[in-house]
């Protein structure tokens, strides 16, 4: 019959899974730090830290090394970073906190917990990452020094006078 409309028949499309990216986010790797990787500028220090644990998870080392300057780009040994990838399997990313390092900054750090099997053994690398904007492109600068741990003072024994000030022992008061 002409003219008559028929309908349309449902058509099955397959949905091509893109493997998640690495770095925790909820992208595919394409659409995430695989764009880093093919080239375009992280926009923000937190985005290329986690494209540089990403590219460390699947071993490239062209990516680390031309995301380096500064301080970082002089320490980069590419022989011994081959070595450490051997074995190492990283096991997720977790970003603690970031302090500016957004578009429009010059510099940012990024304080993380990226845990990892080494050779059967656990361990956490937990940095606090500096990174740089120079000309436009985020760069991994340094790695702050670690502050340590403000010694915990210990708890007053029962017959230590009570910190209250009180002037009783701790036993007959807060303790």
């Amino acid at each position: 019959m002409l003219g008559a409309r028929h309908p349309a028949t449902p058509t099955a499309t397959k949905a091509i899974a893109m493997p998640p990216c690495p770095c925790g986010s909820d992208l595919d790797y394409a659409a995430c730090c695989g764009r880093f990787h093919a080239g375009e500028a992280a926009p923000t220090a937190e985005a290329l830290m986690r494209s540089r644990y990403v590219a460390y998870a699947l071993g490239n080392l062209d990516y680390i090394e031309a995301t380096a300057g500064g301080p970082a780009a002089l320490a980069f040994n590419r022989t011994e970073a081959e070595a450490s990838q051997l074995g190492t399997v990283w096991l997720g990313l977790e970003i603690i906190a970031t302090r500016k390092g957004r578009e429009g900054d010059s510099d940012g750090t990024v304080s993380f917990i990226a845990p990892y099997r080494h050779r059967g053994a656990e361990a956490a690398l937990a940095e606090t990452s500096d990174f740089r904007c120079i000309g436009g492109r985020w760069l991994y600068w340094d790695r702050l020094p670690e502050i340590p741990a403000a010694p915990r003072a210990s708890p007053p024994g029962r017959n230590d006078p009570c910190p209250c000030g009180s002037g009783k022992k701790f036993k007959k008061c807060c303790g």
